[in-house]
Parts: structure tokens; C-alpha cells; sequence
């Protein structure tokens, strides 16, 4: 076998190995695209590596076409045999880049066909620069020469435009165009108004909604809630939207801001994991609240006037709902506060990293991050996490191995506010013993064995306004008090 042939062998392996993943990917996409639901924390902890990871093959694919200019100059002839290391570089990037991308939007509760299109676009990259790579070896005649320029021209084009849709995922559709000078967009014939694209009466200039309402979820939740990104399947782009509600059912029940979930979400504290908007994003003002429970209390109407509604606030602007201030840190006292602990808390962050950590640099409490060891951390480690329990705030213990036999260590835990037991095998005889924790306000059991016989212990925990319990065996049509039926989340 002649050199040349055995290159072309290797050659020929490579593509075919690099060819199966991206045709896995785009068969994800067609068999599980993303719909909106919130799946295992580990794909969304994968996931949220995507940013970071498209940097690399946008980079190399922009400048292959640099190299092949530069390379056919008598200045930097030594760049051309680089070009095609470059586009295998690029093509395995886009892979692990798209792969990661399909993580973030299938776990993370996205949808939409912004989502999906810049899903595609990154897919199409991905083959594109396999495509390139696969010319380039092959580019000898003058029509395989042709036909490798126009694929790399294709490819940056699609790197522009994918780039482009990622953008707007990120920081809105108009992101572009959002602080563009009012001279350069009257030339470019744009203009920052939305288009009425509905005859529907509901949610008009004169109304209460449209003049009142609408620059609310405008100002703060359409990025996320919108006409092309819809998390969690819940659109506030429009009245009708807002009144049809997401995946968990409507939003928003008319007369009662108390009993719904809007009203609830906007109002929690901002630490809260269900605090809206998410990700530090501005929160809305006092104002802004208070516009909106007037607006449920009186009906959620499309279609009352913008004068119908009287007592609204005066000042639209005035502070926001929760004013920020920052503590400050007296190192002594933190030390002092956490001296009983100290050499119990730095051996088990020394034997479970990234597990036990304070709450925050000015706390003495505790969170627990159990997750990421997954099935490794089973009933004996938790059993370890005893002598921290009046400490630990925080306890996330999805995806691991822990069964009921762990149920006295984490009653044990009585200052719990936020505990998650997410993807474990834990039934109801856990649930009933967790009577002692008269602090806990949120409850995640989804996606384990817990059935309605555990329902009477949910009633005794005072503070619990919120129960996550999808996947298990508690029906939202089975008869329960209304009060549990209130916290329960399917």
C-alpha cells in the first residue's frame, strides 16, 4: 500500500468517525428537540458550558479564509498547509459545541423557534466545516477547487448567522438594533416600534393592559417569554399569551393576584431559585407590582380602559421591590461564627469537593451540593454531613444514590429552607419524617417512588409554599386539600 493511499485511509476513518456524531445530532434534534420541559440538573449543568465552548470553532473557521488568501501570497506561503489542521479543529469544536448547545436547550426548559433555529444553524455549521475539511483533501481539479471556496464561503455565512440567532437568544431579539442611532435606523428603513400583527381588541393602546401592563412584561420578560424564545412554553408577549398561561397551566387567574403564579413569582425574594425574572436580571419595580395585582384584582381584562382602574401608582419609576444593599463583612464576626464548625466543615470540603460550602462569604450557613457525585454519594456519605445539620440551609441531594435509610440525618437538618431529592429512590416513609424541618419552603421530590400517602406530611410544615412533585406517583386529579393542591407543582 502506497503512502498516499494509506493517507487516504486514515483520512477516510477520521471523516467517517467525525460524520457519526454530527448525523447523531441532528437526529437528537429530530427526535428530542427542545420542548420547553426542565430535565435532569446534570444536562443543564453540561449545558451551560455552550457559551463558552462556540468561541473556538467560530474563531477557526473565520480565519481558515484569512490563511488560504494569505497562503497563496509569496509573503506567507507557510500558512496554506495549516488550513486544513484548522478545519479539523473547527469541525470537532462545532461538534462538542452543537452537542453542548442541544444539553443547555433541551434541559433548561427552552423553546421556541428562535431555539430552534439557532439549533440548526449551529448543526449546519458543524457539517459544513466537515464538508470543507472533506473538499479541501480532495480539491486537486479545478471544479473540486470551486466547489471547496463556495462550501468555506457557505460555512462563514452560517457562522455569522447562527452567531447572529445566539445573540438575540441571549440579549434579545433586537440587540443589534436596540441603542442604534435614530439617524442610521431611519436609513436602514427600522424602526423600535412593535408590529401589530393582531386584530384581536384585547390588549390595545387605550387599554389598561396594553398602556399599563404590556410595557412590563415588555421591559422585563419577553426575552425569555417572547415571540421566538418561550422557557417553560409561557409566552407574555401578548394578552391572549398571558392568559393562556405555560406548560403547568395559566399564570394569571383573574381576581385572585394571590393565586397566581405571576403575581407569586414577581413577588418572592429575589434569592428565591423561583424568583422572576431569573438570572439577575433587573427586577421589576414596586410599581411595576403593584399595576400588576391591581390589574388581577379587577378582572385581567383585555379590554378595560386605561382609566378604569383608579389608585395606580403615581410614580412609575420609584425604587424597586426589594432594594439591594450589601452587608458589610466583618471578618472577626464570621470567624467567630463559624469557629464551632470550622475544622468539621474544612475536613468534608476536603473529602467531598465542591459539595459542603457557606452560604455566603458573611454566613456561617452551609449548603449542600450533593449532585454533582451523583450515584457515588449514597446513605454513608450523607451520614458523614451529621455533625453539620444545624447548620445546613441548603441541601440538593438529586441524582444520588441516597435511600430511605437517610431520612433520620435529614430531619436532622432543621434549618433547611430548600431541599431536593430529585432522581432518588426515596418514598414516603422519608417524606413523613420530615416534620421536624419548620423551615423548609421548597420541596422537590420529582421523578421519585413518593405517592399520595405522603401528602397528610406536607400539611405539617408550615412554611413549605412550594412541592415539585412530576414523575411521581401523586396524580393532580386525586381529591387533596386545597391549601396542598396550592403548593403542588406537576
Amino acid at each position: 500500500m502506497t503512502s498516499e493511499s494509506r493517507h487516504f485511509s486514515v483520512r477516510f476513518v477520521i471523516g467517517l468517525c467525525s460524520l457519526l456524531p454530527i448525523l447523531a445530532l441532528m437526529g437528537l434534534l429530530l427526535v428530542a428537540p427542545p420542548d420547553g420541559s426542565e430535565r435532569a440538573e446534570w444536562l443543564q449543568f453540561v449545558g451551560r458550558f455552550h457559551p463558552l465552548s462556540v468561541h473556538l470553532p467560530i474563531a477557526l473557521l473565520l480565519l481558515v479564509p484569512l490563511f488560504e488568501l494569505a497562503g497563496r501570497s509569496r509573503h506567507f506561503p507557510f500558512l496554506l498547509p495549516s488550513t486544513d489542521f484548522l478545519l479539523g479543529l473547527a469541525t470537532c469544536g462545532a461538534i462538542m459545541a452543537a452537542g453542548l448547545g442541544w444539553c443547555l436547550a433541551r434541559g433548561g426548559g427552552y423553546s421556541g423557534p428562535l431555539v430552534t433555529q439557532h439549533m440548526w444553524g449551529g448543526v449546519s455549521v458543524t457539517a459544513a466545516a466537515w464538508l470543507c475539511w472533506l473538499l479541501r483533501a480532495r480539491s486537486g481539479t479545478r471544479g473540486l477547487k470551486r466547489m471547496y471556496a463556495t462550501t468555506l464561503i457557505a460555512t462563514v455565512g452560517l457562522v455569522s448567522l447562527t452567531g447572529y440567532k445566539g445573540g438575540q437568544l441571549s440579549q434579545g431579539e433586537n440587540h443589534l438594533t436596540e441603542f442604534m442611532p435614530e439617524p442610521v435606523s431611519n436609513l436602514l428603513g427600522l424602526t423600535n416600534s412593535e408590529i401589530a400583527a393582531t386584530n384581536s381588541p384585547n390588549g390595545g393602546p387605550a387599554t389598561f393592559y396594553g398602556a399599563r401592563i404590556q410595557p412590563v412584561f415588555a421591559g422585563h420578560c419577553v426575552t425569555c417569554h417572547g415571540r421566538s424564545k418561550h422557557k417553560a412554553k409561557l409566552r407574555l408577549d401578548s394578552y391572549e399569551a398571558v392568559m393562556r398561561g405555560g406548560k403547568h397551566g395559566p399564570v394569571v387567574k383573574a381576581g385572585e393576584p394571590k393565586g397566581s403564579e405571576l403575581f407569586h413569582r414577581i413577588t418572592l425574594p429575589p434569592t428565591d431559585d423561583d424568583f422572576m425574572p431569573a438570572n439577575n436580571k433587573r427586577p421589576l419595580s414596586a410599581n411595576d407590582v403593584k399595576l400588576i395585582e391591581l390589574w388581577i384584582s379587577s378582572g385581567a381584562s383585555g379590554t378595560q380602559s386605561v382609566d378604569a382602574i383608579k389608585d395606580i401608582p403615581s410614580n412609575l419609576t420609584s425604587q424597586p421591590v426589594a432594594e439591594v444593599t450589601f452587608e458589610e463583612i466583618n471578618p472577626e464576626t464570621v470567624a467567630r461564627q463559624r469557629a464551632g464548625l470550622a475544622s468539621v466543615v474544612a475536613q468534608l470540603q476536603q473529602r467531598f469537593p465542591n459539595i459542603v460550602d457557606y452560604q455566603s462569604r458573611a454566613s456561617a450557613d452551609l449548603t449542600i451540593s450533593a449532585s454533582w457525585m451523583g450515584p457515588r454519594f449514597g446513605d454513608k456519605e450523607l451520614a458523614a454531613l451529621a455533625p453539620l445539620s444545624e447548620r445546613i440551609v441548603i441541601a440538593d441531594f438529586s441524582s444520588t444514590s441516597i435511600t430511605d435509610r437517610s431520612c433520620g440525618t435529614i430531619a436532622a437538618m432543621k434549618h433547611l429552607r430548600a431541599l431536593r431529592l430529585m432522581h432518588t429512590r426515596i418514598t414516603d416513609a422519608t417524606v413523613q419524617t420530615l416534620g421536624p424541618l419548620d423551615q423548609l419552603e421548597s420541596l422537590s421530590i420529582f421523578d421519585t417512588p413518593v405517592t399520595s400517602a405522603a401528602l397528610p406530611a406536607f400539611s405539617r410544615l408550615p412554611k413549605l409554599h412550594r412541592i415539585y412533585a412530576g414523575a411521581t406517583k401523586i396524580s393532580a386529579n386525586e381529591p387533596m386539600p386545597q391549601e396542598i393542591r396550592d403548593k403542588l407543582v406537576f
